[in-house]
């Protein structure tokens, strides 16, 4: 993934967390593993922004965390949307939506 990519990645990760969390609760590797899936692998999220992120989205009272324990019998932390979060996921994908068409509309014109 080149530079740009990547900033775009890193600039919307946040509103894809959310997104993904905000259709079920999951842990950390769970959210990761969705948003390769749902993007057709053209998303891939390293451990090393996912695991900030979810925390800054937590500190920030936009995500809630519980432990539990998984099938295999090890200890993950279950992430859910907040109300907060939840209003925060509309806003972010209405601005992102406006960005969308804007840029499409630019890149329509003809030289």
């Amino acid at each position: 993934m080149g530079p740009a990519k990547a900033d775009l990645l890193q600039g919307t990760l946040d509103m894809l967390i959310l997104k993904i969390v905000g259709r079920n609760p999951l842990h950390g590797y769970a959210i990761s593993q969705r948003i390769g899936q749902i993007s057709r692998a053209l998303l891939q999220v390293p451990q090393g922004s996912l695991y900030p992120a979810l925390h800054r989205l937590e500190n920030a009272g936009l995500l809630a965390a519980t432990w539990t324990e998984t099938e295999s019998g090890r200890a993950a932390k279950v992430y859910r949307l907040t109300r907060t979060g939840r209003r925060r996921l509309e806003q972010e994908v209405a601005d992102w939506r406006r960005l969308s068409e804007a840029i499409g509309l630019i890149l329509q014109t003809s030289e």
